[in-house]
């Protein structure tokens, strides 16, 4: 059954306004519902909103099901904005589509269709053929931006990698000295918090370790004991068993990624010590970054945030695993030829081969500004 619905009917302004609420519910969830997907969801009666919801957590309910039941018998007739297309498949949660359909809903806005196979056009399908009119696309560009790490996941089974850096206005990640606490700002600060606790894992360099020996946990009082795994690329295991990111009060256990060429004895110690070793390809004689993100993205980690040193960013960057950038930089001048900046390695030879940005984006950040982007 067809739809009565024009194909390209425009949508109001009004419209719009309920599918950003939706947006807006659905982003409380950042970095609490991985594997899936964020999705907020909300039901118009009227001109009024009679319900709405969002998927908290992998498990628990999702969006449209919190709306329903907020809007219990005034959802007959009314209208839903869903930012993602309702799922029509048995997860660890029944399927959407059922409910919404026995809701007898009049009108279904989704913002954008669900790219996982399992779905991928078959809920808007089974919506029309019960005789809703569904119209798709409102607001469509946010929506993909809200679940950029669902989409890259479902469609290639890898992680959405970010690289992050902090930076002073000369491109310095530290002095001559090695000094880098801190070039940037509190408030900077808390924001990389915040970003931390919005992926999966945290990946940085073996160098970042025994020179900063770091945590690597998120440290924000709303998210307590929800740290990232920590992923160290570590060819031979040379970290040494001491370091904090063998946190025992951390939720999270650190994986370190060695080469065939690590000691096999100091594995077993690794492993003794709660670590998860991965034995990975190597690729002149290091880790291949390529390898170790297939084999992340195996342990349904969706998402990655690179936060190392010269050397892992600019071998992440030519092994080509980022999908963003993320820099915040200082209003603050180091100097100095050999202090080192965030990307090491050699370069490249002539500008035509540099990394361009696109989508750019620059926020201020109490003194700093952070700079975002995507890898062309």
């Amino acid at each position: 059954m067809e739809s009565s619905l024009p194909k390209h009917i425009q949508w109001s302004a009004t419209d719009r306004k309920f599918m950003e609420h939706a947006l807006a519910l659905a982003a409380k969830a950042r970095g609490r519902t991985s594997p899936n997907p964020l999705v907020g969801a909300v039901i118009v009666r009227d001109g009024e909103i009679v319900g709405e919801g969002y998927h908290q957590k992998a498990g628990e309910a999702h969006a449209e099901i919190h709306a329903l039941n907020q809007a219990k018998e005034l959802a007959e007739s009314a209208t839903m904005y869903v930012t993602l297309e309702p799922c029509c498949h048995w997860g660890r949660t029944p399927p959407c589509i059922e409910a919404l359909i026995h809701a007898k809903l009049a009108h279904i806005f989704v913002a954008m269709r669900d790219p996982n196979p399992r779905v991928a056009g078959n809920g808007i399908r089974q919506l029309e053929e019960a005789g809703m009119h569904v119209q798709v696309g409102i607001c469509e560009v946010e929506a993909q931006q809200l679940n950029e790490v669902f989409i890259k996941y479902i469609t290639t089974q890898c992680p959405f990698v970010i690289l992050k850096s902090a930076i002073s206005l000369d491109g310095k990640i530290a002095t001559v000295s090695g000094e880098s606490q801190w070039i940037t700002s509190e408030a900077s600060r808390m924001k990389g918090h915040e970003i931390r606790a919005q992926v999966d894992a945290i990946l940085v360099g073996i160098g970042t370790v025994l020179q900063d020996n770091p945590s690597l946990t998120t440290r924000l009082p709303e998210r307590k004991n929800e740290d990232p795994i920590r992923v160290v690329v570590d060819s031979h295991a040379r970290i040494p068993l001491g370091a904090k990111i063998f946190n025992p009060e951390s939720n999270a256990g650190p994986l370190i990624a060695v080469t065939e060429n690590a000691p096999s004895e100091k594995i077993t110690a690794l492993k003794s010590v709660g670590a998860d070793v991965l034995v990975i390809e190597e690729r002149a004689g290091r880790v291949c970054l390529k390898g170790l993100k297939r084999e992340l993205g195996q342990k349904g980690i969706t998402s990655v945030l690179i936060e190392g040193g010269g050397e892992i960013n600019a071998a992440a960057l030519q092994a080509g695993i980022v999908d963003k950038l993320m820099f915040f930089v200082a209003p603050k001048l180091i100097g100095g030829k050999d202090a080192p900046g965030p990307i090491g390695g050699t370069g490249v030879v002539c500008l035509a081969e540099a990394f361009e940005l696109r989508a750019v984006k620059t926020t201020q950040i109490d003194t700093d500004f952070l700079i975002e982007g995507y890898l062309s």
